[in-house]
């Protein structure tokens, strides 16, 4: 039974976060859209500690005209400054939003810095539309971007642009992704990105993907709440969180009200 369980969380991870190229670099982007540098390259401020080490990553390439950092104070956010504490020992961080506690990170570990910070979204919905704001204001060209954001709201995300922008060309590219294996009938991740979420916030993270996701009156999409473009969710995806969630029926995730605006 475990092997099955594992079988459904990879495969709800392997939809939820989708990554369009093979790699970060200008030769994989001119090899898979023809252009070696996108407009933009956003990171958002719910992704694990990874998500700086990949923002890193993404400046050195030059794989971006700008960089931009995306995240106010949200769910995932006391966990996020509990982590960084470690790797920010010098600052306070209780008043720190997830763009800035990312950008001191990026700062401390690799002494580099990023364009914009949009501070004041609560959610992924206004994650976008802020960023959208922002990008207006600034008057940058943003014709195609690349979006990282943690593995199990990656979909979600793109979605959410796809809705407001849809003239954009969006490159997914999740800050991580990870395989579930068995050991001694146990689920385990077969690597650890740094602040990879614990097994059981994993799984709960990707159990609340898929209601979200689905363009029905309890979705997100627009035959429910219309906070993203519709999205298609495969059979075999159904499957999979019928599956975890017959396992796991009380880690399917609700929408938290307290970071709720008009476009959660």
């Amino acid at each position: 039974m475990a092997e099955k369980i594992a079988a459904a969380i990879n495969q709800l991870a392997q939809f939820c976060g989708p990554k369009d190229l093979p790699a970060l670099t200008q030769t994989a982007l001119q090899q898979t859209y023809g252009y070696t540098q996108a407009d933009v390259f956003v990171l958002f401020g719910g992704s694990i500690l990874a998500g700086g080490d990949l923002l890193a990553q993404a400046i050195q390439a030059k794989v971006a005209k700008k960089y931009i950092i995306v995240g106010g104070a949200g769910h995932t956010t006391p966990r996020l400054r509990q982590q960084m504490a470690p790797y920010l020992p010098n600052q306070s961080l209780e008043q720190l939003s997830e763009a800035e506690l990312f950008s001191a990170y990026l700062q401390q570990k690799y002494q580099l810095t990023v364009d914009y910070l949009e501070t004041k979204s609560t959610n992924c919905g206004n994650n976008i539309t802020y960023l959208l704001a922002l990008l207006a204001q600034q008057q940058l060209p943003h014709q195609t971007m690349i979006l990282a954001q943690d593995a199990s709201m990656q979909r979600r995300m793109a979605a959410g642009l796809h809705k407001y922008a849809p003239e954009v060309q969006i490159i997914n590219y999740a800050t991580y992704q990870v395989q579930v294996q068995t050991k001694a009938d146990q689920l385990v991740f077969d690597q650890m990105p740094l602040g990879l979420w614990s097994m059981s916030e994993y799984i709960t993270l990707l159990l609340g993907e898929i209601p979200r996701l689905r363009n029905d009156p309890n979705g997100y999409g627009p035959k429910g709440q219309n906070f993203i473009a519709p999205v298609s969710v495969p059979a075999a995806v159904q499957t999979a969180f019928e599956t975890l969630a017959a396992e796991f029926p009380d880690r399917i995730r609700q929408a938290n009200s307290a970071y709720a605006s008009d476009s959660n």
